[in-house]
């Protein structure tokens, strides 16, 4: 489309204001730090240690350094084995403690950490702690994530005026002990389309935002997150988070790169959410669904998430080695995404942070060391290499009664890859440095007994470790999901590093909040549905998202949520808006995956010429409007507008997305044929119903953004119009440029009109609100 200056000019400005905005909270204002009156060794000394000293003196025995070990009280506390009658520590002496005299030494030679290391040295108020820590004992204490968590009492606050919910007698603490205030409640407008976003993604229309702002009913926010809750596309807004930990897509992966047929177990998952299936079911049937007894189909079918990995198809490969990396990629999930751990750091040698070994790795791998698969089952072909064994076929009897969530288009055989195990176990070996081929000391399947050692009574197979993962013991299963859901509707976590709850993850924001949450959706039964309302009826939730120069200087990072979070939309729903504010949505739920449009060549220049995916065949009528989610991923080229705007290539288990702002995603949003259509949709609706240019554009704000315009913006938007007018006028040639861009076809036979109400409209989608929650 032809871009006057003005446009280029205020987008411009709006993304140098997203930009300032975005670097402006990442960095934090520089001031001195008061040390503490009690010193914690989890909260301020740990995280030192980890940063600098860890490496050398942690975990890995392998590297450590003078048998020091400084991550066990017990072991820091002996004499040094180089120097016996001296002790890195001693509890109430600094001046007699090594570990103080070299990180305050000014001989090159002696200071920690050492130069050679390349670490850089404590700061001042580093050392300081470390000093006063050991002033009081050097108290070590257990880490936090790896204790149980235990249901706090709700802290006692004095004006609870506020407060709606538990949730926020533990935010408001919080936010008092930082000098912090909550903000009111936002503007309905807003915060309908707050919640609308995201429960199910999609706008509210502006009947629906009507009949929110005229009801007066006192429970008329609750009634619409029910509502809301319970409408099919509630469970593909939340099955999007899921599809990147499963690493779900819709090719196998590595240099051929051809077309796998798993799309029935994404199917699966919005039923799944839908059904509100509870979390530790959810979980137990796709670690060991084919184990249960007299499993099911639907229960096998879920069993799909531990085959969403990469699968070789590569002729001469050896087949050992893609096996076991296939064991590996189940190991390292398992980690990431249900115990926030990085457990495939041990996968070579012991952790160098956290407390698990070698041993300890693969003797978890060995869960999931008996599938009855093969590393290169076959090279790239038809039908029956789309999926690979162990493998299910549904039936037309399974898609009318047991599957019936199972969305097929035709009646052609349709196979998908799931678990299953051999009759004899394998056995499984430590690999020395991970080589597939160089095994030492046998081992069994068991779980790192840092975290909770597993119970004998289980079976030693998937639905024994889906056991221990629901022990009411294990410290990590409640809490991780939990703070997974929190970052879904917060923007950041509990605990920001989502997917490591180690050593070298970032500590609890708010650890009281974090157990009483774990605690209380094991209590009841880990129902989904009623955490995700229990979060968005707090007033934590519900609060405007003002921020005031006082809140930007005390919490930059707005940390303790004293305002509501401005986050742009993830990839998926930026496209949904378009397609839904535009009229040209398919709301069809389920059903194999789609090519809209995407610049041409790239599958092209980026095959191995082998396969059904050599050519990108751009999809045709309603398939074109489908949802983000059924976008077609092929792993070594995934959408590009999806990966502009932070998606997953899905390559491998990714639990929480990076957040970037860049000049190609304005670019995007100014060029992409989705977002040129979509305008031109609406823009011809609009028309039809013979608006004049002030209602229109009135209509087609509260379409996008789902509230009024102000005179000001009135104003500016009228006077763009004219201006665009004037600039179209007499330029048939260039309308018809415009207007062939995207499948639709216009009713509207006033083609100037037409374009000039595109262009306005395409700047409204350009705004900053228009794709940011907020």
């Amino acid at each position: 489309m032809r871009i006057s200056k003005l446009k280029t000019i205020i987008v411009g400005f709006a993304f140098l204001a997203i930009a300032a905005g975005y670097f402006s909270c990442q960095t934090a204002t520089s001031h001195q730090e008061s040390l503490p009156d009690q010193v914690s060794y989890n909260y301020d000394i740990r995280p030192i240690l980890s940063d600098k000293c860890f490496n050398c003196h942690g975990p890995d025995a392998n590297k450590r350094e003078a048998g020091l070990r400084l991550d066990i009280g017990a072991e820091a506390f002996k004499a040094l084995q180089e120097h016996p009658t001296k002790h890195a520590i001693v509890p109430g002496k600094p001046e007699a403690s090594e570990l103080y005299l070299r990180i305050t030494s000014k001989d090159t030679g002696l200071q920690m950490p050492s130069i050679k290391s390349r670490l850089p040295r404590l700061t001042q108020h580093e050392t300081d702690l470390i000093k006063k820590w050991i002033e009081q004992g050097a108290k070590y204490e257990p880490h936090w994530a790896f204790v149980a968590p235990v249901k706090p009492e709700l802290p006692k606050i004095d004006d609870k005026s506020w407060v709606i919910n538990e949730l926020d007698y533990f935010v408001l603490a919080k936010m008092q002990s930082k000098g912090l205030s909550p903000n009111p409640i936002a503007d309905k407008e807003r915060l309908l389309k707050r919640l609308y976003i995201d429960l199910i993604g999609l706008l509210p229309n502006p009947k629906e935002t009507e009949q929110f702002l005229g009801n007066a009913d006192p429970k008329a926010y609750e009634k619409t997150i029910d509502q809301l809750l319970a409408r099919p596309q509630f469970g593909e807004k939340m099955a999007i988070g899921w599809l990147d930990i499963a690493r779900y897509a819709d090719s196998h992966g590595y240099q051929d790169d051809n077309y796998r047929s798993q799309w029935p177990w994404r199917d699966w998952v919005i039923h799944a959410f839908n059904k509100n299936l509870p979390y530790d079911s959810f979980i137990t049937w796709q670690l060991a669904g084919d184990l249960l007894p007299h499993a099911t189909k639907e229960q096998l079918l879920a069993t799909g998430f531990n085959r969403n990995h990469k699968i070789t198809e590569e002729g001469g490969v050896i087949d050992e080695e893609y096996r076991v990396q296939y064991v590996d990629d189940r190991t390292a999930t398992l980690g990431r995404s249900l115990l926030a751990m990085t457990v495939e750091c041990a996968k070579c040698h012991d952790h160098k942070y956290d407390p698990i070994s070698q041993k300890d790795y693969y003797q978890l791998s060995a869960f999931f060391n008996s599938v009855k698969e093969k590393g290169l089952e076959s090279t790239v072909g038809g039908p029956d290499t789309w999926a690979k064994h162990p493998r299910m076929q549904i039936t037309q009897e399974d898609l009318k009664t047991t599957l019936s969530f199972v969305h097929a288009l035709d009646t052609n055989k349709l196979e998908v890859s799931v678990m299953g195990d051999l009759d004899t176990m394998r056995k499984t070996y430590v690999l020395t440095r991970g080589a597939y081929d160089a095994k030492a000391e046998e081992v069994t399947a068991s779980t790192p007994i840092s975290i909770l050692s597993f119970n004998a009574q289980l079976p030693a197979n998937r639905l024994g470790l889906a056991k221990w993962l629901f022990d009411p013991k294990n410290p990590l299963t409640a809490r991780v999901y939990v703070n997974r859901i929190w970052q879904e509707f917060f923007g950041r976590g509990l605990v920001k590093t989502v997917a490591d709850f180690g050593m070298q993850g970032e500590l609890p924001t708010n650890p009281a909040l974090l157990d009483w949450l774990a605690v209380d959706f094991r209590e009841h039964g880990w129902n989904i549905k009623r955490l995700v309302k229990q979060m968005l009826m707090s007033a934590t939730y519900q609060q405007a998202s003002n921020m005031s120069k006082e809140k930007l200087e005390k919490d930059p990072l707005n940390l303790y949520l004293s305002y509501a979070p401005r986050l742009r939309y993830p990839a998926e729903i930026i496209r949904d808006m378009l397609l839904g504010s535009s009229g040209l949505l398919n709301t069809s739920i389920g059903g194999p995956s789609v090519k809209p449009y995407q610049p041409p060549g790239l599958w092209e220049m980026a095959t191995s010429g082998r396969g059904i995916l050599k050519k990108y065949v751009q999809d045709t009528g309603a398939a074109l409007y489908r949802r983000g989610i059924y976008t077609f991923i092929k792993r070594t080229v995934p959408p590009p507008s999806m990966m502009l705007f932070d998606g997953s290539n899905r390559d491998e288990c990714q639990v929480s997305r990076y957040r970037t702002n860049t000049p190609l995603q304005a670019l995007i949003m100014l060029n992409d044929p989705t977002v040129i259509e979509a305008s031109k949709a609406l823009s011809d609706q609009l028309l039809m119903q013979q608006k004049n240019p002030k209602a229109l554009i009135e209509t087609a704000f509260q379409t996008i953004l789902c509230r009024k315009p102000s005179e000001q913006e009135m104003t500016a938007l009228l006077s763009y119009w004219d201006q665009a007018k004037k600039e179209w006028n007499g330029k048939s040639k260039e309308w018809d440029k415009t207007l062939a861009i995207g499948a639709y076809q216009p009713k509207t036979k006033n083609k100037l009109d037409l374009v000039v109400s595109m262009q306005t409209i395409q700047l409204m989608y350009n705004m900053q609100e228009a794709i940011t929650k907020t």
